[in-house]
């Protein structure tokens, strides 16, 4: 845990430099995140209309609401969605709102104590250890078939996993490999030439709660 301090007030923060109690949030945490997060020259207009847009959305719907459903709103493409958050959708826009999927009360309320414990993927007679929001506790564990079994559960166009939904997956498990971190929405988009809305049709649940999550993986 960490401390954030700006004009006299203190936040605290979890490991990953979130906020950890989002009833503590106030216009002046996000001005007081923002250097740390590579916003150097304040934030504009259209940082707050982000902002604004993930509170209210959360507000309203317990869920923090996806990079797709964010950039539609705000008119914004990747590529302005990066200048403006350089450091990702749920690393920088959704630090910043003092909000993260983490939070999302209705997701949350999807996996009790026992179902949390282990997901049975029948394809393959194997158990998954995952967390209460359904995200596989050790990566180690991840296998093709928790991936195809995933893909049952969520979304995906006819629940099944294509060439292009692979290529996103293994990108991002080799990217977490290599690096033991799990790739900005902007790079994978990137590395495998998608636009988001390439990536919302293949992961319509989201970058961390589809793509992410299927990949085995989990931001901490």
């Amino acid at each position: 845990m960490s401390i954030l301090k700006h004009k006299g007030k203190s936040y605290s923060l979890d490991s990953s430099g979130f906020l950890l109690d989002i009833e503590r949030w106030d216009e002046n945490f996000p001005e007081g995140m923002a250097p740390e997060l590579r916003i150097e020259k304040g934030l504009t207009k259209e940082h707050w209309d982000v902002i604004h847009f993930i509170r209210n959305k959360f507000e309203e719907t317990g869920i923090c609401p996806t990079i797709y459903e964010t950039c539609r709103e705000n008119n914004l493409r990747r590529k302005q969605l990066k200048n403006l958050f350089p450091t990702g959708y749920q690393r920088g826009a959704c630090k910043l709102a003092g909000i993260t999927f983490r939070d999302s009360h209705k997701q949350q309320e999807l996996y009790s104590t026992e179902a949390a414990e282990a997901l049975h993927a029948v394809a393959s007679k194997k158990s998954y250890t995952v967390d209460m929001r359904g995200f596989l506790m050790d990566p180690d564990e991840w296998d093709e078939h928790y991936a195809i079994h995933r893909a049952y559960e969520m979304k995906i166009p006819g629940g099944k996993l294509t060439e292009k939904h692979w290529k996103v997956i293994n990108f991002l498990r080799e990217s977490y490999k290599q690096n033991k971190e799990i790739p900005t929405v902007y790079d994978t988009c990137e590395a495998n030439e998608l636009e988001l809305e390439d990536l919302e049709q293949l992961f319509p649940d989201g970058y961390h709660r589809g793509a992410v999550k299927i990949a085995g993986l989990r931001l901490r």
